[in-house]
This record gives C-alpha cells, sequence and structure tokens, in this order.
C-alpha cells in the first residue's frame, strides 16, 4: 500500500511538473521563427498612435465593417492578447480604415471588460494606406474587399513579418485565422511563444556580454 501511496503522488505532483519543464524549456529550443518577409511598413503615417519598432506586434485588418468580425477580435483577445499582454514589449495592433473610430471605440469598450486593453491599439488610414501596408506583408493572402482579413500577422521589433515556412506537406504560414480557435490554440500560442523566448534570450546574452 505505501508503494501505491508513493506511486499515486508522483502521478499527481511530479509528473505534471516535468512536463512543464519539458515544455517550456521546449520553447527555448526552438530557435528563432522564421522571418518571411523583411521591413513591412510602419503605422506610424497613420491616425492613432502606434509603430511596429522596437515592440512584438499582433496586427489585424478589421475592415470597413468591424461590427461583423467581433467574433475574430474576441478570438484574438482571448486566446493571444489576454495571454501576452503583460510581457513588456507586447502589444495588438488593429488596421482600420478611416470612418470606423466610432465603432472601433465601441469594440475596445466591449472587450476591455475581459482583459485590460492598454497595449490594444487601433490606427485608421485611407483605403491606399490599408492596401499599401497589407500589400507589404508580402502574404499569399487576399485583404477583401471591405479592407479586412480574417488572418493576424506577427510582426518583430525590426519590422519583419514572422510565420512558418513551408514543411512537408505544411505551406508557408504567414497569417494565422482568426476565425479558428483551434488555429490560434495550436500554432499561434506557439509562436508568439517562441518569438517572446527569442527575445527575451538575446536581451539576456546582450546583458552576459555587457558584464564580461
Amino acid at each position: 500500500m505505501q508503494v501505491k501511496k508513493y506511486v499515486v503522488l508522483i502521478v499527481l505532483f511530479i509528473l505534471p511538473i516535468v512536463a512543464y519543464l519539458f515544455f517550456a524549456s521546449g520553447v527555448n529550443n526552438f530557435g528563432k521563427l522564421p522571418i518571411l518577409t523583411n521591413g513591412v511598413n510602419d503605422v506610424t503615417d497613420m491616425e492613432g498612435n502606434a509603430t511596429f519598432k522596437n515592440k512584438i506586434t499582433v496586427v489585424g485588418l478589421l475592415g470597413n465593417n468591424p461590427d461583423k468580425k467581433n467574433g475574430n477580435a474576441f478570438n484574438l483577445n482571448q486566446k493571444i492578447y489576454k495571454r501576452f499582454y503583460q510581457f513588456k514589449d507586447f502589444q495588438f495592433v488593429m488596421v482600420m480604415p478611416k470612418g470606423t473610430e466610432v465603432q472601433a471605440t465601441e469594440l475596445k469598450k466591449e472587450l476591455g471588460h475581459l482583459v485590460d486593453m492598454q497595449k490594444w491599439n487601433f490606427v485608421f488610414g485611407d483605403e491606399k494606406q490599408v492596401k499599401d501596408f497589407f500589400s507589404s506583408l508580402k502574404t499569399d493572402i487576399q485583404l477583401e474587399n471591405d479592407l479586412s482579413t480574417p488572418y493576424a500577422f506577427i510582426i518583430d521589433k525590426e519590422l519583419n513579418l514572422r510565420g512558418r515556412t513551408k514543411d512537408g506537406v505544411e505551406a508557408t504560414l504567414y497569417g494565422f485565422d482568426a476565425t479558428s480557435v483551434s488555429e490560434l490554440n495550436n500554432k499561434m500560442v506557439d509562436d508568439v511563444k517562441i518569438i517572446l523566448a527569442e527575445y527575451r534570450l538575446a536581451l539576456k546574452k546582450n546583458n552576459a556580454d555587457r558584464q564580461e
């Protein structure tokens, strides 16, 4: 009976800790998240106080009818933003057409019931600015007629688009489908973890080099 007791204790307490350490260390060992596009357009020329420089940014485009994209925004808010917003250099930026300022304010207010929205930003541009920004991502995704897309994108501190390169049967993954909770949970969460770990390790290395 004593042996059985110890086995139960190991299963309940020790194995979860080992599993956590394994997966946590695994993120650090994945290396860098691939760069798919160098030097995407910044959003400093649009209305709103946001820049991609020195930030790890999740970018979305909700289009002329953001009310119809509330589900996408909610999924991103719950699965990605809520999980990572407390990291110092992490932010969300929604690139919106001019004329959607009221809807954006209402959306931010609605989502704010669930989490602190301090790092969820909106910027507003004319049609050309929105299209030019999207084109600068250089993806295989088409922008919809209302200037929206269900996909969210990861942009690093140097304004590079990050994602997954083609691997076997998997195609290059430029963006993450916000209509799919499964894709956000199984792919985007992991990729955000990787890029955060990448910069965290780089910072530790720089600090160690300065101390030598």
